[in-house]
């Protein structure tokens, strides 16, 4: 009796070896693949393959997360989407004021408008998943960007430097200007090369403004190594604490001192 496998199998074991656990394969992935339509039916009808929604696939058995579809969107439809704001940072250890709540609730950034496709959009992640186009810089520098692994491949997320922006241009209550200030609080090994560049790059006036308050507040002492000059601050005053008082310095409102969470 023949032992060979035939061309079917050897495409399939491929296609397994291929994918990493737990990740999302979009249908452009897996026609790079050599695995077109009416195979990824066969695969499908025979229980290789489960469909997760339009042009979208994970290996049978496998569990996967919005990480999974996280990395689909980035690694194959080129898509700036990336986790950000408090979620960053609490992947990377550096929040520990994260809204406590089920489901978990996800902050994905976009640095441009985009639209997420359907089968992420309606697909059950058992999360809440929060997705915000941005286009908060003309330009982002390398080490503005962190990876994380998970199961067998690695996504896509913000540094802190940027993580904390992110959440500013966020804030726009008093409750989130307060959040994002504990934050910030604990935020004392920034590295001051990477927060001048995206400062000199961030379009927002008001992130800029509050970001070096809160910063200067916090008593961070890689402050000292920024060079303010080459940052444009604007001009006039901008209210964002509402009932606040007045920094001259900036020029914006922000919490009475009394109100200001412990340094």
């Amino acid at each position: 009796m023949s032992t060979q496998s035939s061309p079917l199998d050897r495409k399939l074991n491929h296609l397994l070896q291929a994918w990493p656990s737990g990740a999302v394969f979009t249908q452009r992935k897996l026609a790079e693949l050599g695995i077109y339509r009416q195979l990824i039916s066969k695969y499908t009808r025979h229980g290789w393959v489960r469909k997760l929604g339009t042009g979208a696939y994970a290996r049978a058995g496998d569990t996967i997360d919005w990480r999974g579809g996280l990395y689909a969107l980035q690694t194959q439809l080129g898509m700036t989407v990336h986790v950000g704001a408090d979620t960053a940072l609490s992947h990377l250890g550096r929040a520990h004021f994260i809204p406590l709540g089920s489901p978990q609730r996800v902050m994905l950034i976009s640095d441009k408008a985009e639209q997420l496709p359907v089968w992420f959009r309606q697909y059950s992640w058992n999360a809440d998943l929060r997705h915000h186009c941005l286009k908060l810089f003309d330009a982002i520098p390398d080490q503005a960007s962190a990876q994380i692994g998970h199961g067998g491949f690695q996504i896509l997320l913000s540094s802190p430097e940027r993580a904390i922006m992110e959440q500013i241009r966020l804030a726009r209550t008093n409750d989130g200007i307060d959040y994002a200030l504990e934050l910030m609080n604990g935020l004392s090994t920034l590295r001051p090369d990477v927060v001048q560049a995206l400062l000199e790059a961030c379009r927002s006036i008001k992130v800029k403004r509050l970001f070096l308050w809160a910063a200067e507040t916090a008593q961070h002492h890689w402050m000292e190594q920024l060079d303010l000059d080459g940052i444009d601050l604007g001009k006039g005053k901008r209210q964002l604490y509402k009932g606040g008082r007045l920094d001259t310095k900036y020029q914006i409102t922000v919490p009475p001192a009394e109100e200001l969470p412990d340094v």
